[in-house]
């Protein structure tokens, strides 16, 4: 799939947030300084001086002198790269794929994701407009380059989407700033008369290096993407994590084991606070030659009960490779769920009986692995692969009860497998079948029962279904799709009876 990215330039970060920080700057002439080689230095303005010509490098004095009102304050470019990390994990919903450009820009990696909202447009506009709500105001840009979007964001007046493979010609009427190249090679760009990028992508590359150097070559293949673009998504820190140092490096499995039991002891706190039970954990240990070893485990219901929890744990203690010690150990409790008293009664037992089950459940999967178990429910559909569905959780009810008025297979194949049959009659149950390469003899057989789709999903045939029996007495359900005379019928095995 090709790579799409949507980038958001967050025009006046700065005034934005000492605006909702202090409404009564809204719409006010206020700017922020720092110092500079002996002088006041403009690094970021509001919207009210842009409107005036003033612009980030000005000298404050300078500044003051043209409006003796204007609000100043000291910048702080650490209070901006915290409004831009928490927009990047707000991001989150947009895309699982978000990275920080410092110093005002936040990045989306965004394939496959517009579509749930409905296109790329409707994706830009609910973004943009939750931002502006939020009191922040953005440009937008998406391309299939990370310069192209950063460069229409910028400098694209009202074209904020370039279509797929498109950048090449949004870019040639676009300024040379549009390539994030720097100032001093801007400044030759205009003293030689180059204002498109347009102008510059006709001349021979030998040409350009030697003019403008290798940066420039760089950043125009990036946003023409013919250059790679390094893209580092942000990895959340996990909400239920739990780190344990250690004085000295620890190479034994009982070791391993008091500080997995001192993690759990925090990590369930926690959890008993917030009324929630881990779903899926993983414990980590970081070595002393810088290599990460980690066990992971998984519960059939939440559960916060810190035995429990640690008995799972321990059954893969030996899968850790400890080597020449591990300093720092960590737990996290990567899904997480809501666990409350009401959830203390399942399928009419007591909360006691519920926990044993769903623990003997646990220590079953932590064995045998979570593959080897499985609950299934009922669902309302006649062909019988779809009238059953598989569920991980305990706590989830059965929308309808089972039907017990007709005889069904216990072995049900998920999928109806082809056989080759010898019948006499064309409604008689088969003499003997093939499957897979060996013929079974019917003994004995009961049928048919004819079994349709719903009518609003009838794709193709009905089916006639046969109970038979081979010479050893293994018990077979079989189907005929298809009406003798009006279809063209083929026969199919789609479980066992024992």
């Amino acid at each position: 799939m090709r790579k799409r990215y949507l980038y958001i330039w967050f025009r006046f970060l700065a005034a934005d947030r000492l605006a909702k920080a202090d409404p009564n700057l809204k719409g006010r002439p206020f700017l922020f300084y720092a110092p500079d080689r002996g002088r006041m230095e403009v690094r970021a303005v509001s919207p009210a001086l842009i409107k005036e010509g003033i612009v980030p490098g000005m000298v404050v004095a300078d500044v003051r002198a043209i409006f003796p009102e204007v609000d100043v304050f000291l910048d702080d470019p650490e209070a901006d790269r915290e409004i831009l990390d928490r927009a990047a994990e707000w991001c989150l919903r947009y895309s699982p794929e978000v990275a920080v450009d410092y110093p005002d820009g936040v990045m989306l990696q965004i394939a496959g994701c517009p579509h749930l909202w409905g296109g790329e447009l409707a994706y830009l506009e609910s973004i943009t407009a939750s931002l502006n709500r939020g009191g922040y105001r953005v440009a937008v840009g998406i391309a299939d380059t990370v310069g192209a979007a950063w460069a229409i964001a910028h400098y694209g007046g009202s074209q904020r989407i370039i279509g797929d493979g498109k950048q090449g010609e949004a870019l040639l009427e676009l300024p040379p700033e549009a390539l994030r190249v720097e100032r001093a090679t801007l400044q030759l760009m205009a003293k030689l008369g180059f204002h498109t990028i347009g102008q510059l992508v006709k001349i021979p590359r030998a040409s350009l290096r030697r003019r403008f150097g290798t940066n420039f070559l760089l950043r125009l293949g990036q946003a023409l993407g013919t250059e790679r673009e390094v893209f580092k998504p942000i990895e959340p820190v996990p909400v239920f994590l739990e780190r344990l140092p250690c004085m000295e490096p620890i190479r034994t499995a009982k070791g391993i084991e008091i500080a997995l039991k001192r993690l759990l002891d925090l990590l369930c706190e926690r959890l008993v606070r917030e009324g929630k039970g881990m779903r899926m954990g993983v414990f980590k240990g970081y070595r002393l030659d810088g290599e990460v070893v980690q066990i992971s485990i998984g519960t059939s219901r939440a559960s916060r009960n810190t035995m429990h929890l640690y008995k799972l744990f321990v059954l893969k203690i030996p899968e850790l490779e400890p080597a020449l010690g591990i300093e720092l150990f960590s737990l996290e409790a990567t899904l997480v769920e809501e666990l409350d008293e009401w959830q203390e009664t399942f399928w009419g037992v007591g909360s006691s009986d519920q926990k044993k089950l769903a623990e003997l459940l646990d220590n079953l999967a932590g064995k045998l692995g979570k593959e080897s178990i499985s609950r299934y429910l009922p669902q309302e559909h006649h062909w019988p692969e779809n009238s059953v569905k598989i569920t991980r959780k305990l706590e989830e009810q059965p929308k309808t009860d089972w039907r017990t008025d007709h005889l069904r297979p216990l072995n049900l194949l998920p999928n109806p497998e082809p056989i080759e049959v010898m019948v006499t009659l064309p409604d008689y149950p088969p003499l003997h079948f093939r499957y897979r390469g060996e013929i079974i003899r019917v003994v004995r057989a009961d049928g048919p029962e004819r079994i349709e789709q719903e009518w609003w999903l009838q794709t193709g045939p009905s089916r006639d279904y046969f109970r038979v029996e081979d010479e050893r007495g293994v018990r077979y359900w079989l189907f005929r799709l298809g009406i003798y005379g009006k279809e063209k019928t083929k026969w199919f095995l789609h479980g066992y009876f024992i």
